[in-house]
């Protein structure tokens, strides 16, 4: 249901009623409020009540105001009682009231926009859904279908803390299915000849600890299914240090839907100088896998001799990836490494039915994306148009891209974009208008020609072949500024050397292309886009309802305005475009798109509360051990959504925020939360990813990473099973496409 409000005296807002009966006429009628209407009583305009019966039904709504401009306050205020409760009156149909929604926003010619938001008690007539016309109440909404999922309660027991707690039924349109979390796979699991999770270096040998065992990640992150060849496979990627994909050879049971492992192998990264730090991932719309290569070494900082980080120890974050040159901590070779060489989106491609016998599958193909840009990639996802996707930069000071193929279903060549914001409202997380700064265009090949041979003398790039740097000084006063030649920017993905966010470049000669591609972040700092964002993560695409979604873990940093001004360790040179409330449990925006798929707002949707009050929160409460609202989403990770349900899954990467991370179902019409997963101490819910129809079935994918790694750690011994991190899913569902 919508209203729309207008800045007149007198509010004109449309009311959606139906009979709910099978061929029924069903119309939009048109509801008229005076502004100076009582606070305890609306009337309904007599078009609504056509039958003259004059029935009418009084219910109560609790009032969300987001966001007005003074005149759109002015002409609602007095509908407002100070506890925020106010009641109207409606047509009765019926007895019985379900929740449903009303969303009120001024004209599109305002500068700021108003969203009433109204939980509304309302006889089920009224908002039934007619799956033949996907509308509610006749007039046009987005999904037709409807969902809801038994809620999973906080966990407060120490065996409920320690299990994976899932939703045990989902209704579907009106009908109840058996769900559960399945397990596919367990880090170190065997099957056929791999072990999953295994970590291998570019001469194809297991890695080793120096006391010979083998070393095993519980970095499980995103499994993406792929129905391709005649098959069902899983590619599942791992957030370590050298990282590692692994396929997976799947069985469905026709007649369940239950997922099992049939056999598992690697996948080669030999050709790509190996993979780092996969993260978040997603599947492009040609049934490939795209993952990501997260937290790109800093190449200012890494000695092109040495091969090692200015300052790292030999267990450093960097140090770490010259594992993949050797099979031992002895055996591994620094020099090797080149920071140039990660940082990039990945794509997988199967290329056939069969993995073949040897170590690694050969039925892979791996690419990575130079052209798509270098940045801490959280994820990359593709549009509906298959040439255009976003991508996601993780941590301080970082920035959201864009990128448009040259052809369809083809990322190796295209044009990579930085999106510059202006802040319309600080409430809720803000609202902002986005435009997009082109910073180049090239292909795969060309980069990573300039990677191999784009350096003095025909060499190998350097940092020092791309920008001459130096750090920002710091004034008797307390301010920074850059030294002469030199442009201050402020960007991340962590701080600089010393230790602030600010940073003084110089642009060589001629290296633009070098700069837009492989130093991104820097050089669309330069350009004037917006670097402000913290913990930027995961993203999705709803393509009935035409939005787009993004999780930002936390709102704080550089999000929040920059009282320091030019003291301001983290933004000193920037132009402070984000100045909203500081969230430590973090926001989802969504976003408009325009016909080509290009994001052209950005407006918080759903915040965290990361204030929670009460003595279940004290020592010895039951939430004890949890600094957020355990109602309200705390950290929001990775996120789906499941097409014509407007449902929205949303998942947490949190510490001490929520004990238990959690998995929440949103329902967009009421913006209503239903916890549908939990897991275990210090995991991680890694890429929930929703596939709507998989032979039949439905799943939604669940990942459940280094369980008591981040908190907790002290519960269970260092060589328990229990640490083995979960590949799973929740479900079956039904086909719900």
């Amino acid at each position: 249901m919508r209203f729309r409000l207008t800045t007149m005296s007198v509010l004109l807002l449309t009311l959606v009623l139906a009979t709910g009966v099978a061929g029924a006429a069903e119309e939009c009628r048109r509801l008229t409020i005076s502004d100076t209407a009582p606070v305890d009583r609306i009337e309904i305009d007599p078009l609504v009540d056509q039958k003259g019966n004059g029935k009418k039904f009084t219910g109560n709504a609790t009032l969300y105001l987001d966001d007005a401009s003074e005149i759109a306050l002015t002409a609602v205020r007095t509908l407002i009682k100070p506890t925020g409760n106010w009641k109207f009156t409606l047509k009765s149909l019926g007895s019985s009231a379900p929740k449903a929604m009303i969303l009120v926003e001024t004209n599109g010619d305002q500068t700021q926009v108003l969203k009433l938001k109204l939980l509304l008690k309302l006889d089920p007539m009224v908002s039934q859904k007619d799956p033949s016309k996907g509308t509610i109440g006749g007039c046009p909404q987005g999904g037709d279908g409807a969902i809801e999922f038994v809620e999973v309660p906080t966990p407060t027991t120490d065996l409920e803390r320690r299990s994976v707690l899932a939703s045990p039924s989902v209704d579907v349109d009106g009908k109840s299915h058996t769900i559960d979390f399945e397990t596919i796979l367990r880090s170190g699991e065997q099957r056929g000849t791999g072990i999953f999770g295994l970590l291998y270096n570019k001469m194809g040998e297991p890695l080793q600890q120096a006391d010979g065992s083998l070393v095993i990640s519980n970095d499980n992150d995103h499994s993406t299914l792929l129905d391709v060849h005649g098959k069902l496979f899983m590619m599942s990627q791992f957030e370590s240090r050298p990282a590692a994909f692994y396929l997976t050879e799947m069985h469905q049971n026709a007649d369940s839907g239950k997922l099992t492992a049939l056999s598992t192998k690697p996948v080669d990264f030999s050709a790509v100088e190996g993979g780092w730090v996969h993260c978040a991932g997603s599947r492009t719309p040609w049934r490939t896998h795209l993952g990501s290569e997260e937290y790109e070494p800093d190449a200012r900082y890494v000695d092109p001799v040495t091969g090692l980080r200015d300052g790292e120890n030999e267990n450093g974050y960097y140090r770490a990836m010259a594992r993949y040159f050797g099979n031992t901590p002895d055996g591994e070779d620094p020099t090797r490494c080149n920071p140039y060489d990660y940082g990039y989106v990945v794509e997988a491609t199967v290329t056939g039915p069969d993995m073949g016998i040897g170590t690694f599958a050969a039925n892979v193909d791996v690419q990575k994306h130079y052209c798509m840009g270098r940045l801490a990639v959280e994820l990359a996802y593709v549009m509906p148009d298959e040439k255009t996707a976003y991508i996601t930069d993780d941590g301080t000071m970082v920035g959201l891209f864009k990128f448009v193929a040259d052809q369809a279903g083809d990322l190796s060549s295209g044009s990579l974009f930085a999106a510059k914001l202006t802040q319309t409202s600080a409430t809720n997380g803000g609202r902002f208008d986005i435009d997009w700064i082109l910073l180049g265009s090239a292909s795969d090949a060309e980069i990573r020609n300039l990677i191999n041979t784009g350096g003095a003398g025909g060499g190998k790039i350097t940092f020092a072949d791309i920008f001459d740097a130096t750090n920002a000084v710091k004034n008797p006063d307390g301010t920074y500024s850059a030294p002469a030649g030199y442009t201050g920017i402020s960007h991340g993905h962590e701080a600089q050397g010393d230790g602030t966010f600010n940073e003084c470049l110089d642009l060589q000669p001629g290296m633009e292309k070098a700069a837009a591609f492989l130093e991104t972040r820097r050089y669309a700092a330069l350009l004037g886009a917006t670097m402000e964002f913290r913990k930027e993560e995961g993203v999705t695409f709803d393509p009935v309802n035409q939005k787009f979604y993004i999780a930002m873990s936390e709102v704080s940093k550089g999000m929040l305005a920059n009282a320091d001004g030019a003291r301001s360790k983290t933004e000193a040179f920037s132009t402070d475009d984000i100045r909203v409330p500081q969230n430590n449990a973090g926001a989802v925006y969504v976003c408009d798109v325009d016909a080509s798929y290009s994001l052209v707002n950005m407006t918080g949707l759903v915040v965290g509360n990361p204030n929670p009050t009460g003595p279940d929160y004290a020592a010895g409460g039951k939430y004890a051990g949890n600094a957020h609202d355990v109602n309200a989403i705390s950290n929001p990770d990775n996120v789906t959504c499941i097409p014509g349900y407007d449902i929205l899954i949303i998942g947490e990467d949190t510490g001490s925020g929520h004990q238990n991370d959690a998995i929440w179902s949103l329902d967009l019409k009421t913006l209503e939360l239903t916890r549908i997963q939990t897991t275990p101490y210090g995991s991680e819910t890694t890429s929930p990813y929703f596939y709507p129809n998989i032979n039949g079935w439905g799943y939604m994918m669940s990942v459940i990473q280094h369980p008591y790694g981040e908190s907790d750690s002290d519960k269970v011994g260092p060589g328990s099973a229990e640490r083995n991190a979960y590949t799973g899913y929740v479900g079956p569902f039904p086909a719900l496409d």
